[in-house]
């Protein structure tokens, strides 16, 4: 593919924006992770940015998503605030769910971010849903499902994939094969080569995409989500891609080949790989994007600082949230 004919210098540097952000997000949770000073669990989504990004740049507020417990990546790149997601991590109530959901269970109804999900293809339902309502309402809304190698052998994957073709809903359905499910490689407990070719069982197609290329991610979904909205029902694209962190943060990832993260990183990163392409097209400059580096960076800064100083939920907020108060 060239390097865009369909994306404007503006929606090239917001790209690089958003997948910056969530790099320097998920570099600076590592280390702050150590500390002690995060609760809970926490899943990093390094490595696996073209995928979000490629996908949310042509959706917008109105268009759900449900994505897994490695979420981060999509929720910055759905609009999220990255601000408010970092002092949820942290378990603080300027959080954007209050403190009270944590690295696995951010959510943005306003944003159209149905939430991370600790529940292994948990959001096949609930995309489900969302795009059973767009339908019915008209909107031209979709709803996208991510999921990893290992939900894709959960049977409430196939039954999400097989309701959205008979029901012909606007649903996509992302399968970010990154090599492991926890620590058990999909070539042991995956029996297809390809997740997308199981697409054809339930009457959809099936897409193999270089999850570390943006630009092939970007059509890929494009024509997906193209698709859907005009009502030809729903797709499963598969990005083979690979994580550059455990499965959980302290995960010694003794599973994974010596050398194998760094030489992702030197010879597939999607950052690099994005910044060669469009320098050497002169869509942008290095320059322009070393000054998106350093406001990212300050971003981040003042997120960690803003977080650990909020304060904690107190007892009078143990009771909140938890009933609809209707009218």
């Amino acid at each position: 593919m060239a390097v865009s004919s369909q994306l404007s210098k503006d929606r090239l540097l917001e790209a690089y924006r958003l997948m910056r952000t969530i790099r320097e997000f998920e570099e600076r949770l590592h280390v702050e992770f150590a500390t002690g000073e995060i609760p809970g669990f926490v899943h990093l989504y390094a490595g696996e940015e073209a995928s979000a990004v490629g996908t949310m740049l042509h959706l917008n507020d109105a268009d759900y998503v449900a994505t897994t417990h490695r979420g981060h990546g999509h929720c910055i790149a759905k609009g999220v605030d990255v601000r408010g997601m970092m002092a949820e991590i942290y378990g603080r109530t300027t959080g954007v769910c209050r403190g009270k959901g944590g690295s696995m269970h951010i959510a943005d109804l306003s944003k159209g971010m149905l939430g991370a999900n600790g529940i292994v293809g948990a959001g096949g339902p609930l995309v489900c849903g969302a795009a059973l309502a767009a339908k019915y309402k008209k909107n031209g809304g979709v709803g996208v499902c991510f999921f990893g190698d290992g939900a894709s052998n959960q049977g409430v994957i196939f039954e999400s994939m097989n309701l959205a073709s008979i029901w012909r809903l606007p649903a996509i359905f992302i399968a970010e094969n990154n090599g492991y499910a926890e620590s058990t490689s999909s070539s042991w407990a995956v029996a297809a080569d390809n997740i997308a070719d199981r697409a054809s069982g339930f009457g959809m197609p099936g897409v193999i995409v270089d999850g570390f290329d943006f630009f092939a991610a970007h059509e890929a979904v494009g024509e997906a989500i193209e698709r859907a909205r005009g009502g030809g029902g729903p797709t499963l694209v598969e990005m083979k891609l690979s994580r550059y962190f455990g499965h959980f943060e302290g995960d010694a990832q003794t599973y994974r080949a010596a050398g194998e993260v760094q030489k992702l990183r030197d010879e597939k990163d999607c950052l690099k790989r994005f910044e060669e392409r469009v320098v050497r097209a002169e869509m942008l400059s290095a320059a322009e994007l070393r000054e998106v580096d350093a406001k990212v960076k300050q971003l981040i800064d003042s997120a960690v600082s803003e977080a650990k100083a909020a304060p904690l939920p107190g007892a009078e907020d143990l009771l909140t949230d938890v009933y609809v108060s209707y009218p």
